[in-house]
């Protein structure tokens, strides 16, 4: 077993899960407006229209997805790390275990994913509401991971953020022990700014 086959019921009965959904998923009520570089903007600009002719998921990953996250990691000034399809093997015998689309570290390490993990991004060609549950458990496997790499060394944080996108459409969810909450809105892209203050806020 592994990620993809976890279906949001799956996830939350096999790990004992608290599923909330509500309005907004952040501490702070208002949203962050964050311009990408002129560089990054035009590029997912200018390749919008190709992304959505295209249409797969392997496109809009490349052209839409990828170009957010090295936004937000440009955006850090690259002190966070960012991989695209790295295995994430951290407990296969509950399932935890696969190839996960996006990981962002807090760690500028870039040769191997260090902890703390702290998002999780899925990318779908459509159906967001089917790619919750592989990116809940994608997540449940990186709350783990911080845990076992901590060893008291500060690399703890309390909570893990994802999102499940299909470069177009962006939801966001967050976990806190054993707490999902889900935001019920779907951001549309463009506007980059929204979406990339969100992004922003995952890490900070």
């Amino acid at each position: 077993m592994s990620y993809s086959q976890f279906t949001i019921q799956k996830v939350v009965n096999d790990f004992d899960l608290t599923l909330i959904e509500q309005g907004n998923i952040f501490e702070s009520d208002s949203d962050r407006i964050i311009s990408p570089s002129p560089y990054l903007a035009e590029f997912i600009t200018h390749n919008y229209q190709l992304a959505i002719a295209l249409d797969t998921e392997k496109a809009r990953s490349e052209l839409l997805i990828c170009p957010m996250l090295l936004a937000l990691r440009e955006f850090h000034k690259n002190q966070v790390s960012l991989f695209s399809g790295e295995e994430f093997n951290v407990d296969p015998e509950v399932g935890l275990n696969g190839t996960c689309d996006f990981i962002i570290s807090l760690s500028p390490e870039q040769l191997f994913i260090k902890a703390p993990v702290a998002v999780i991004i899925e990318a779908k060609k459509e159906d967001l509401k089917g790619g919750l549950g592989q990116c809940i458990a994608a997540m449940v496997a990186a709350g783990r991971f911080n845990q076992q790499e901590n060893n008291g060394n500060g690399n703890a944080i309390a909570t893990v953020y994802g999102a499940v996108t299909t470069g177009t459409l962006w939801r966001f969810l967050k976990l806190e022990e054993k707490t999902v909450t889900l935001d019920l809105a779907e951001y549309l892209l463009p506007p980059i700014e929204p979406i990339l203050g969100k992004l922003v806020q995952m890490v900070e």
